[in-house]
C-alpha cells in the first residue's frame, strides 16, 4: 500500500486529489496539509509513529512555508540504505520553472503539472513510489533551455565524474536531460530499449545518483546540455 500526504493550500485541490488517490486499491491518503510547514510536521509525526508516508504531493506556492523549503526540509531528514524515507513530487505549472529546478536540486523525485489527467496523477504516484523519477518531457525541455540560457558559464559545476561515462552513456544522459523517455531515447539512438535501460543504470551508478531527476540536475549544472543544442 502506497501511503500519501497531499500538501496544497487550496482545499478543493487537496480533497479532489485525496478522493481520487484513496479510491485506488494500492493507495492510502494518510494525511493532507494546507501549507509546507504543516506538511513537514505531519510527515515527521507519522514517521515517528511508525507509519511514514511514501510519497508527498507538494504544491509550490503555499503560505507559512512554501513547497520548495518544505521539500528541502523533508529530504534533509535521515535516509535508509541511501534512500529517502519519503519521496516528493512537486506540483507545478508552466510559469514555475525556477521553482521546479530548485526542487529537483533539493532532491524531489520529479514534478507534475497541476492540470494533469487523473490517470497521469495515479501513474505518477506509482512511478515515484517504486523509486523512479517523474519528469514531464514538455516542462523538462523548457526548463533545460531556460536554465542553459540564464546560467553564466563560470557558475557551472565542474563534474569530474562525467569523464567516467562512455560516449554512448554521455549521449543517453543528454537525452535524459532533455526529457526523453527510454523508448524515445531508443528511437533516437536506434538501439533497443533494454540497452537504454542498461546505459541509464550505468550513468546513475557511475555518477552516484539516485534517479533520473538528479541526472537532469547534473546535466544542467555541468553545462552538458546547452540551449538549442
Amino acid at each position: 500500500m502506497i501511503r500519501l500526504l497531499i500538501a496544497d493550500d487550496q482545499a478543493m485541490v487537496r480533497e479532489g486529489f485525496a478522493a481520487l488517490l484513496d479510491a485506488q486499491p494500492d493507495m492510502e491518503v494518510a494525511a493532507t496539509a494546507p501549507d509546507g510547514h504543516a506538511a513537514v510536521v505531519t510527515a515527521r509525526e507519522l514517521r515517528a509513529a511508525g507509519s511514514p508516508v511514501d510519497v508527498v504531493l507538494m504544491d509550490v506556492r503555499m503560505p507559512v512555508l512554501d513547497g520548495l523549503e518544505a521539500t528541502r526540509a523533508l529530504l534533509a531528514d535521515p535516509v535508509v540504505d541511501g534512500e529517502p524515507l519519503t519521496r516528493v513530487v512537486v506540483l507545478t505549472t508552466f510559469d514555475l520553472d525556477d521553482y521546479v529546478y530548485e526542487a529537483l536540486r533539493a532532491g524531489a523525485s520529479g514534478f507534475l503539472l497541476k492540470d494533469a489527467r487523473a490517470a497521469d496523477l495515479v501513474t505518477a504516484v506509482r512511478v515515484v513510489a517504486a523509486g523512479d523519477a517523474l519528469l514531464v518531457p514538455s516542462v523538462t525541455r523548457r526548463l533545460v533551455a531556460d536554465f542553459a540560457r540564464s546560467r553564466p558559464p563560470d557558475l557551472r559545476r565542474k563534474m569530474p565524474a562525467l569523464e567516467r561515462l562512455t560516449a554512448r552513456e554521455t549521449e543517453v544522459l543528454q537525452l535524459i536531460a532533455r526529457g526523453l523517455s527510454n523508448a524515445e531515447i531508443a528511437d533516437t539512438l536506434v538501439i533497443a530499449e533494454q540497452t537504454v535501460k542498461t546505459h541509464v543504470g550505468h550513468v546513475l551508478a557511475k555518477l552516484g545518483l539516485r534517479d533520473r531527476a538528479q541526472a537532469v540536475v547534473i546535466a544542467y549544472e555541468s553545462g552538458l546540455v546547452e540551449a538549442g543544442g
